[in-house]
């Protein structure tokens, strides 16, 4: 009941964006030669580059689809999941969203928001023959497929090559502890005078951090934490804490000041590592011009234990939606049509089709190739995601995230976050 009240205030506080929005009813109408169009509603969270790319996806879409119109609406990932929430409680959702894999996915599954498109598939009209079953298996939930992957993706360390070089750093091989990372980020800041790396960002560091100790974030049955000892969010913590004291890594001051991927200080060469998703190596080395960006494994004694590959993100279909069989196409001239990659390169992950990728890979920009490079480094050093995300998830993510801000100002101690994190998770998943 809490959830649906949210879910309506939401709504209620941007009626304004639910007013601009075409109703699904209205959604049809004749072309200039009198053709029946329908259109569509497709949104979608990135950069910049991401949605000029997405907007020549579509252009090209319609150029093959004449009979379908795409409307398009894109903002950046703060706020997005907030706007889709809001237009779920409208029963208003886009034709056309995109999703993200673990909790939204989940959150949206357990409300039934989102089209089963396994009927699709089962018919021809979205062609996923020959897409692995693991990657398939990431768009599930319940026995419905929810959601067909954009393209694979993985966490990795960014880096800054003549950052590396000035401190006698070299981790290309992937082969690094985190006593190596506290080494090397300390020593690179003291050789260049910037940060030796970015703060790290818990929601998904800490979980990939579990995993490397052979720990999940979550249970088997989603019904709790994954891990029994606090010590190790202790240690997550404590880590950050020393290497911020040393000038090694920035405050959060500072990074709440960074206005998106372009600004990143990896980006501005004011920051050595930055641990971020694979498919954001277009942005970062379009905003960093000539400033040489690597792409390794992250740190950790069993890193081939914690690294895993997901997908990027997912495109789904609303269940309120009035034009599946429309909107199932564009999702299979995403999936199957060498023009998406052409225009979008590895921004949304790597394509899931071995045509696709075969056919790409004589003719990739430097950055393509880096990415593809990486994804098979990862293919061969890691192991299976972990699905077991519960509805409550987003929620509890966020959490975690105000609790290693008051520990990083000092307002809580480790030890403190660490217990306030397992009592708040055992609140929020008993109401």
């Amino acid at each position: 009941m809490k959830k649906f009240l949210v879910f309506s205030l939401m709504a209620l506080m941007l009626a304004s964006v639910l007013a601009a929005c075409s109703n699904s009813d209205e959604a049809s109408g004749e072309d200039s030669s009198g053709s029946d169009v329908t259109t569509l509603r497709m949104t979608w969270w990135g950069s910049q580059s991401r949605h000029d790319q997405t907007q020549e996806i579509i252009k090209a879409f319609e150029e093959e689809n004449p009979d379908i119109k795409i409307e398009a609406e894109f903002t950046g990932f703060d706020g997005y999941f907030e706007k889709m929430a809001a237009q779920a409680s409208g029963n208003n959702l886009p034709d056309i969203m995109q999703q993200n894999f673990g909790e939204y996915l989940n959150q949206y599954a357990d409300k039934e928001l989102l089209a089963d498109l396994t009927p699709f598939v089962e018919d021809g009209s979205i062609d996923v023959e020959g897409v692995s079953d693991t990657i398939m298996e990431s768009g599930k939930k319940n026995g419905k497929l929810l959601g067909i992957p954009t393209g694979t993706n993985a966490l990795t360390a960014f880096y800054n090559k003549d950052m590396l070089d000035a401190a006698g750093v070299d981790v290309s091989d992937g082969q690094w502890t985190w006593e190596d990372y506290e080494q090397y980020t300390t020593s690179i800041s003291e050789a260049t005078g910037e940060y030796g790396a970015r703060l790290m960002e818990p929601k998904n560091l800490f979980e990939y951090y579990l995993r490397e100790k052979g720990k999940t974030l979550f249970n088997e049955d989603g019904t709790g934490l994954g891990y029994e000892d606090d010590q190790l969010l202790v240690d997550y913590f404590e880590r950050n804490l020393e290497l911020e004291e040393k000038g090694a890594i920035p405050n959060y001051d500072t990074i709440q000041q960074i206005k998106g991927v372009e600004d990143e200080l990896i980006v501005r060469g004011e920051a050595a590592f930055d641990f971020r998703w694979s498919n954001q190596a277009t942005a970062l080395d379009s905003a960093a011009g000539d400033k040489p960006i690597g792409m390794t494994l992250l740190p950790g004694e069993n890193n081939s234990q914690g690294m895993y590959l997901k997908p990027a993100m997912l495109w789904s279909i609303s269940e309120n939606s009035e034009h599946k069989e429309e909107a199932a196409r564009f999702i299979d001239f995403f999936v199957n049509n060498i023009k998406v990659y052409e225009i979008g390169g590895s921004d949304r992950g790597v394509p899931i089709k071995e045509e696709i990728r075969s056919e790409l890979s004589a003719d990739l920009s430097e950055t393509d190739q880096k990415v593809f490079d990486y994804i098979e480094m990862v293919t061969e050093n890691s192991s299976p995601i972990d699905s077991n995300f519960p509805p409550e998830s987003s929620e509890i993510l966020a959490e975690l995230t105000k609790i290693d801000e008051l520990v990083m100002y000092g307002e809580l101690s480790a030890e403190e976050g660490a217990e306030q994190f397992r009592s708040t998770v055992e609140r929020i998943m008993s109401r």
